[in-house]
């Protein structure tokens, strides 16, 4: 399969390619990416703006007339964000020219605001390399994206092993638990892998949802007259014969328990969204959804009654503001659910302003609640251009999906720009208190090197999914 529409060539064949010359060997370069280029400067001088307002705040002193300005290096930020956004927009010239020119300047986007985040919180937490660090995850996150392009020049060598990169993402996790050294349902998450005696550690499930995204578009694409045709009825649901759905079923159960086990609840639940998205999308059948969320509320209710975790964490938003809950020392959880809603409140509409708020009083403000932190800074107006940013992006990502001209190349879009959608929508819900907590990072803004690589994977796939015409 090839991703370039049909042409003739020299041969007189049909998508045979025209032997190279010096006139057209340099042809891809010449479609200059212009829009992606200009609307790189959005990222970069929010980046630069905001930079001055830390520094200004922080008592340097800046006159233009005077001529009395910070030295370079406190501009280090802004000069390695905007180099790496140049080299990533340059690589993509020549690695993929037609490719769409918006989701590189939204992941810009949100990445700088990560990084300006990360300085921030980083000056009040006695942690002046953090906004460095995650500087260095945007810049080699940016790397990995232009490599994914590179590398799925041809996809086909990803569409035809689907239970290959669902096994692979297992043994990921598998390795995870097996390091942790068991399972114990009232110990906290365990989904980190740690090499050289920690200075390095990564969240596999990360690579985990991509490799399921990977499989559940090549099996379901495989299968779409099936699915959509149905096989029998159970009662008011049509259902596909029991060989095709069940391979999916066991995947999907086999993730599902390796996501309990591994303590990540939130992402059994950005997994089963994941799924029945693409469910729905490959055959059109809302049974299937009504059944399956039947299946996993029961599923719920039985893991609610056995794991005291997870009362834990549903009794967390119920007594949240109980006063029982502070006689004597409070859970950290409930503290950081009841401060997380302060920052939220403290902000107003246009918020405290850069550097003026007290986001650090909310525990892990630079994971968790940096939405929270976000919004005591800039505000509920900055709050909603955020979540607009996120939309945009998963208008682009659907817009690809629409535009795709075979099945896999549609599921497999769809699934990606889902991971982006359910991820915010989970993590936002958690800090404003509409359902328990999670792991699941902010895409982009949250500080986390597993996260930013993972998402500048599905940015990778989306931009070579995206050359195919319609």
């Amino acid at each position: 399969m090839t991703n370039a529409a049909p042409h003739q060539g020299n041969t007189g064949k049909v998508g045979s390619a025209p032997a190279p010359t010096a006139q057209n060997r340099w042809a891809a370069p010449r479609n200059y990416r212009w829009t992606e280029l200009w609307l790189l400067l959005f990222p970069s001088l929010f980046m630069l703006l905001g930079l001055v307002i830390l520094l200004i705040e922080a008592g340097q002193h800046i006159d233009l007339t005077a001529k009395q300005l910070p030295p370079l290096d406190a501009f280090t930020p802004v000069i390695g964000l905007l180099l790496a956004l140049l080299g990533a927009h340059f690589a993509l010239i020549f690695v993929a020219p037609d490719a769409d020119q918006t989701l590189l300047p939204i992941a810009g986007m949100l990445s700088s605001i990560g990084v300006l985040m990360a300085l921030r919180l980083g000056r009040d937490l006695n942690q002046p390399t953090l906004g460095s660090k995650q500087l260095v995850f945007v810049i080699a996150g940016l790397g990995l994206s232009v490599l994914t392009v590179w590398a799925t020049r041809d996809l086909q060598w990803i569409r035809d092993y689907p239970y290959t990169w669902a096994i692979i993402g297992a043994l990921l996790v598998g390795v995870t638990l097996v390091h942790a050294g068991g399972f114990d349902p009232t110990a906290p998450s365990r989904d980190v892998l740690s090499v050289g005696n920690g200075a390095l550690s990564f969240q596999p499930s990360e690579i985990f949802k991509i490799c399921l995204v990977v499989f559940f578009a090549g099996y379901l694409s495989e299968n779409l007259k099936v699915l959509s045709d149905g096989g029998y009825r159970l009662g008011p649901f049509t259902l596909p014969p029991v060989k095709n759905l069940a391979p999916l079923l066991v995947v999907l159960g086999l993730a599902l328990l390796i996501v309990l086990f591994a303590r990540e609840l939130g992402l059994a639940v950005l997994i089963l969204g994941i799924f029945l998205a693409m469910l729905y999308a490959a055959s059109a059948r809302l049974s299937y959804i009504v059944m399956l969320g039947g299946i996993f509320a029961v599923g719920a209710i039985a893991i609610f009654r056995i794991f005291s975790y997870a009362r834990d964490r549903v009794s967390l938003i119920t007594q949240a503001f109980d006063p029982k809950v502070y006689t004597g020392a409070p859970p950290l959880s409930s503290y950081q659910i009841v401060q997380g809603l302060v920052a939220f409140g403290s902000g107003g509409v246009f918020g405290q302003g850069l550097g003026l708020g007290h986001p650090t009083f909310v525990p892990a403000a630079t994971t968790d609640y940096v939405a929270a932190a976000f919004a005591e800074e800039f505000g509920f107006a900055g709050l909603l251009a955020l979540i607009a940013i996120f939309m945009l992006l998963l208008y682009r990502g659907m817009r690809i999906a629409t535009r795709s001209l075979n099945p896999f190349n549609q599921l497999l879009a769809l699934g990606l720009t889902s991971v982006f959608g359910l991820q915010t929508v989970v993590i936002l819900a958690g800090n404003l208190k509409l359902m328990p907590l999670t792991g699941v990072p902010l895409p982009f803004v949250a500080y986390g090197g597993s996260s930013l690589l993972a998402n500048f994977i599905i940015i990778g796939l989306l931009l070579r999914l995206s050359r195919e015409k319609a």
